[in-house]
C-alpha cells in the first residue's frame, strides 16, 4: 500500500481510503482505493468538499479498525477556519458507514455547504492491477437512480447484476449530476454560534449472487464495536508469554487481524463457514495454500479455522480435469474468485487449481488437526477427500511417474505454482530460469509430511493398516530420492528445484528451511542447513532472506529473490526447533518480533531484504499486503517454536 491508502477490513469487504477519508478512484497508483466486495469496486469515488473546496487535513486517517480524521476549510494565520469537520468511517459486511460532525468555530451564525461526490464503477479487481491487461466487456448497462435520501448505482452485463445504494440522514438538499457519471450530494447546514451538525452516510453493496438480507449498521461506532467484539473472541483464552511482551503483543495483534480476515465459504454439505482470507487489498478471498498455512500456525491456539478450512477446501476439491483451471481429480483449489471476470471466464481464477503444494498441505493440516484435537470424526467425514488428495499426488502430481511432485507453467495463470509463485522466483544462482517441468524442493517436503501424517490418520480414524503402511513406504522412498537428487555436496545445501531434465537449480534459497519443518532431511543434513540459514548472507537481522545475498539473482526489493517473508521465517523457526537448533530458532524469532514491534506489532506480508546492520529499521516492501493472514498467524508459530524465550 502507498502511504495515502488506509485499509478497513471486515470479512469479505474492505475499503481503502486516503488521508482525508476520500476515495479518488484513480487507476495505476500501485494499489486500489475504493469499497470492494467480492472482487468488485462498489465505491469508486467518495470525495468531500467544504464550501466548494477540498478541506485541509489537521489529523490524517491512521491505521485502525475505523478511519478517523479532522478536516478544516482552507484558511490562513490571520483568518482561522470557520468550522472543523470530524470524520469517522468503518466497514461492515457489504457495507460502509460514515459520520460527519461539523462544528462551528465562530460566535456568530454560520452557513456551511457540504458536498460529497460519489460514484460506483463496479470495476473488477483484476482490471486494477498494473499488469497492462485489458478485458472486453460488451453489453454493459449502467444506471443511476435518485432516491429521496441519496442515490442508487446499478450495473448489468448479461445475467450479471450489481448494486450500490448510498443514503444519508438527514437527506441531502439535492443530488447533482457532475457530467462524469458521478453524483454530488449537497447539504446547506445552518449552524448556531459555536453550534454543530451531524450527518450519517450509509452505503450498501449488493454484489452479484448476494441473496442474504443485509442491513447497514447505524453508525461507524456500532460497526467498530462489533469488530472489536470479534477480535476479543479470537484473542480470549490464548496464553501469551509473560516474559516476552513484544511477542505477546504481536500474537494479540495477529489474532485480531485474523478475526477481521475471516471470509464466507461453503462446506461439502452446503454449510456456511468462515475461513481465513489470504490478505488485503489484493487477496481478500480463499487461497488454499494461504488458508492452510494460516490454520496450521493457529492450530494449537485456535483450532476452529483449521476445521473450517479443511471443509471449505474439501467442498472445492477438483473431481475432473479442467485444462483452463489446471484442475485434476483430487487436487485442492489454489484460488477462489467471485468477480465478474471470473464469472465470464475472462480470468481462470473462479476456481483455479494452479498450485503444486495446496494438496499436500491439505493432508498435513488434516493430520495435524487430528493429532492436536483428537477429532477423528472430521477425519472420517473427509476420508474420501483425503484419499483423493493422496491419489492426486501419486498420479497427476507425479510422485509415481516422476518420483516427485512436478508442475508446469500455466500460460493463462501462474508460471510458478509453489509458494514462490512470481515468474522469476524459481531460478539458478545466476538468475536464469529452469526449462521444462519444475520440481520445487519445498513441495517435496510437504508431500513427505503429507504421506506420513495421512498414514497416522489412516490408522487412528480409518482403521486401514495396509494403506498406512503403503503411505509410509512411499514417504521413505521419497526421502531417499530427494537427498540423492537435490543435495548439492559442494555447497552442503539442497537445490531450490530440479529442471525438466533433472538438473539442479542451484540458487541458495530459504525453501530449504521448509524441508526442516517437514522433516525431510536427515539429522546431519538438517543441522547443516539450519546453521547455514543463519549466516549473514541469508539472515538480514529481521529474518531469513528468500534468496541469500551475494548471488547474481539476489535483489532486496524483489518479491521472492531476496525479500524477507514472515510466514516463510515462521516455518523456518518451527523447522529449526524440530531439528534441535533452538538457539537458531530464537534468533529468527527475535528478528521477526523486533520487526513487528517497529511496525505497530503487525507483520506485513513481506519486508525488503536490506540488512539490519545497514538500516536500523525494517524497510517495507512497496507492494505488500498490509493485512495478510499468514503473517498475522506467524507470531503464533514463533510462540510454538520457541515459547516465551
Amino acid at each position: 500500500m502507498t502511504d495515502r491508502h488506509h485499509l478497513l477490513v471486515y470479512g469479505g469487504t474492505f475499503a481503502a481510503v486516503g488521508d482525508r477519508g476520500d476515495i479518488s478512484g484513480v487507476r495505476g497508483a500501485g494499489s486500489p482505493d475504493g469499497l470492494f466486495v467480492r472482487d468488485a469496486r462498489h465505491l469508486s469515488r467518495w470525495q468531500l468538499t467544504v464550501d466548494g473546496a477540498v478541506p485541509e487535513v489537521l489529523v490524517p486517517v491512521a491505521d485502525g479498525d475505523a478511519a478517523r480524521c479532522v478536516l478544516v476549510p482552507r484558511g490562513g494565520r490571520t483568518e482561522p477556519p470557520s468550522c472543523t469537520v470530524f470524520r469517522e468511517q468503518a466497514v461492515g459486511d457489504g457495507s460502509f458507514v460514515e459520520s460527519l460532525r461539523v462544528v462551528g468555530n465562530r460566535p456568530t451564525p454560520l452557513t456551511v455547504r457540504l458536498a460529497l461526490t460519489v460514484d460506483a464503477d463496479f470495476t473488477d479487481q483484476f482490471e486494477l492491477r498494473s499488469d497492462h491487461r485489458t478485458y472486453a466487456k460488451t453489453g454493459v448497462v449502467r444506471r443511476r437512480r435518485i432516491l429521496d435520501d441519496g442515490v442508487e448505482f446499478s450495473y448489468r452485463r448479461g445475467e450479471w447484476r450489481s448494486l450500490t445504494t448510498v443514503t444519508a440522514d438527514p437527506a441531502p438538499d439535492g443530488v447533482e449530476e457532475t457530467g462524469t457519471g458521478a453524483r454530488r450530494l449537497v447539504w446547506t447546514l445552518e449552524l448556531e454560534p459555536h453550534g454543530s451538525a451531524e450527518l450519517t452516510l450509509r452505503v450498501m453493496a449488493r454484489p452479484h449472487g448476494e441473496k442474504r438480507a443485509l442491513r447497514v449498521p447505524s453508525s461507524p461506532a456500532a460497526l467498530t464495536a462489533k469488530l472489536l467484539a470479534q477480535e476479543g473472541e479470537f484473542v480470549q483464552g490464548v496464553a501469551f508469554p509473560t516474559g516476552w511482551p513484544e511477542l505477546a503483543a504481536a500474537c494479540a495483534r495477529g489474532l485480531a487481524d485474523l478475526a477481521s480476515l475471516q471470509v464466507p465459504a461453503t462446506g461439502p454439505d452446503g454449510e456456511e463457514l468462515r475461513v481465513p482470507a489470504a490478505g488485503a487489498p489484493w487477496f481478500l478471498t480463499l487461497l488454499g495454500r494461504d488458508a492452510l498455512l494460516t490454520s496450521l500456525f493457529a492450530l494449537p491456539y485456535r483450532p476452529a479455522p483449521a476445521a473450517a478450512t479443511l471443509l471449505a477446501l474439501a467442498a472445492a476439491q477438483a473431481t475432473e480435469t479442467g485444462p483452463e483451471s489446471v484442475a485434476q481429480p483430487g487436487k485442492i483449489v489454489h484460488e477462489v474468485r467471485h468477480g465478474e471476470l471470473a464469472h465470464f471466464q475472462q480470468v481462470p481464477y473462479g476456481r483455479y487449481y494452479g498450485s503444486v503444494d495446496a494438496t499436500p498441505l491439505f493432508l498435513v493440516l488434516l493430520g495435524a488437526y487430528v493429532e492436536q484435537t483428537g477429532d477423528t470424526a472430521l477425519a472420517r467425514r473427509l476420508e474420501p477427500h483425503a484419499r483423493a488428495a493422496v491419489g492426486w499426488m501419486l498420479d497427476h502430481g507425479g510422485l509415481t511417474s516422476r518420483g516427485y511432485l512436478v508442475y508446469r507453467a500455466d500460460r493463462g495463470g501462474l508460471a510458478n505454482q509453489n509458494w514462490k509463485d512470481s515468474p522469476g522466483a524459481i531460478c539458478s544462482a545466476d538468475g536464469s530460469r529452469p526449462s521444462g517441468p519444475v520440481t520445487a524442493a519445498g513441495a517435496q517436503g510437504y508431500a513427505y509430511d503429507a504421506l506420513r501424517r495421512t498414514a497416522s490418520v489412516a490408522r487412528a480414524a480409518w482403521q486401514d493398516e495396509t494403506y498406512a503402511a503403503l503411505l509410509e513406504q512411499a514417504a521413505a522412498d521419497l526421502r531417499d530420492r530427494f537427498q540423492r537428487d537435490f543435495w548439492m555436496r559442494e555447497r552442503s545445501f539442497p537445490a531450490l528445484a530440479l529442471d525438466g531434465e533433472g538438473r539442479q537449480v542451484d540458487a541458495l534459497a530459504s525453501d530449504a528451511g521448509h524441508l526442516l519443518w517437514s522433516g525431510l532431511l536427515d539429522k546431519e543434513y538438517g543441522e547443516l542447513v539450519g546453521r547455514r540459514l543463519l549466516e549473514p548472507d541469508f539472515f538480514s537481522g529481521w529474518g531469513v532472506r528468500t534468496l541469500a545475498a551475494g548471488q547474481p539473482a539476489y535483489h532486496p526489493l524483489s518479491y521472492h529473490r531476496g525479500s524477507v517473508w514472515p510466514h516463510d521465517n515462521a516455518l523456518i523457526a518451527l523447522g529449526l526447533a524440530r531439528y534441535g537448533l533452538h538457539d537458531e530458532a530464537r534468533t529468527v524469532a527475535h528478528g521477526l518480533v523486533d520487526a513487528a514491534t517497529a511496525t505497530g506489532h503487525r507483520l506485513p506480508e513481506v519486508l525488503a531484504g536490506y540488512g539490519r546492520d545497514t538500516h536500523a529499521e525494517p524497510v517495507p516492501y512497496p507492494h505488500a499486503c498490509v493485512r495478510e493472514s499468514r503473517s498475522a498467524a506467524a507470531p503464533l508459530a514463533l510462540l510454538t517454536a520457541v515459547g516465551g524465550a
